[in-house]
């Protein structure tokens, strides 16, 4: 299959960063056709100008620093998310990507009667999810609504494939975790991403 992986933390040493290149490895592994962007290595503008939402509806050219964004989204079979949960949701990097590279006439069209969605993303048909928590599980799904999985999970799947299949993997009350319970994630990722068929 063919995977993107989109990477958002900023910290190089971090254990996100290690979560991205376990999960890259195996799929590399295990004869999948990766590419992986990382956004702040790249140094992505999350920021949408006023003459972009300008034109965000409009029969206008793309700005260029998305131009790559778009081809790896249309190349791409899965998109697997490693980021950390901050404030509930994904970190400002990460939402600002969705926001300018999952546009219209490139994620979704609206359909003239009653302005419905319509799927532009229908080459995808894989969306997972490898991210981290401050809080603990109970808080985040409870209390605040799981709010950054409903993003991706319902939101951006609903632009892809009607089949899509999705899996969410999240190690929650992150700064409590003890070097062995981090190693099991890492094992566990590794073992979900060895699950994609090819």
């Amino acid at each position: 299959m063919r995977l993107l992986f989109l990477h958002a933390h900023p910290v190089p040493e971090s254990f996100n960063t290690a979560l991205c290149t376990a999960a890259v490895d195996a799929a590399r592994a295990h004869g999948h056709d990766v590419r992986l962007i990382d956004l702040n290595v790249e140094g992505f503008n999350p920021v949408m100008t006023a003459d972009e939402r300008r034109g965000y509806t409009g029969d206008v050219p793309l700005p260029t620093d998305l131009l790559p964004h778009v081809e790896a989204l249309k190349w791409a079979e899965g998109l697997i998310l490693v980021y950390p949960t901050w404030w509930y949701a994904q970190p400002a990097i990460l939402k600002g990507w969705i926001d300018r590279v999952w546009r219209p006439g490139i994620a979704f069209t609206l359909h003239e009667e009653g302005n419905r969605l319509r799927a532009g993303l229908t080459n995808i048909r894989l969306i997972g999810v490898i991210t981290t928590f401050g809080s603990p599980w109970w808080f985040w799904t409870f209390v605040m609504g799981a709010p950054g999985r409903k993003i991706i999970l319902r939101g951006l799947r609903y632009c892809t494939n009607s089949k899509t299949k999705t899996f969410w993997l999240g190690l929650h009350d992150m700064d409590n975790q003890t070097d062995p319970t981090r190693a099991r994630y890492i094992d566990r990722v590794k073992a979900r991403i060895a699950r994609i068929p090819l």
